[in-house]
């Protein structure tokens, strides 16, 4: 159980942290949030929900319990980076520096399934 937890962690940790680095500045609508999300074709009030949305389902995953409220954050969160990968292609074309994108979707799909497994060790 203890190996499953690190695992965990060791998914969980970095993704919530690219998350919240990204939704900060969402919230704040700093100057280069608004330009990136207006060349997007987003205004501001779009860019501050999504930033709030996304801080609060990093909440959710890191909270211990609520086991329906952390399964709608790991979809909304998996949506929010799916979008944001369709939203870039449609903007500015396939891209070789989108590959980037793959890591916290990566770490999104470790710690999701690592969350299950803890979940079916403990019944």
């Amino acid at each position: 159980m203890k190996k499953l937890k690190i695992i965990y962690w060791i998914f969980t940790a970095p993704f919530v942290a690219f998350m919240l680095f990204s939704a900060i500045p969402d919230i704040m609508v700093t100057k280069e949030a608004h330009e990136f999300m207006t060349a997007l074709g987003y205004n501001d009030t779009v860019t501050r929900f999504l930033g709030i949305a996304k801080t609060l389902g990093c909440i959710a995953i890191v909270v211990p319990g609520f086991p329906r409220l952390k399964e709608w954050a790991y979809a909304g969160l998996f949506f929010d980076l799916l979008g944001a990968c369709v939203t870039m292609v449609g903007a500015y074309g396939i891209n070789p520096q989108m590959s980037f994108m793959l890591l916290p979707i990566g770490f999104l799909f470790g710690s999701y399934i690592y969350h299950h497994k803890i979940l079916k060790a403990q019944s």
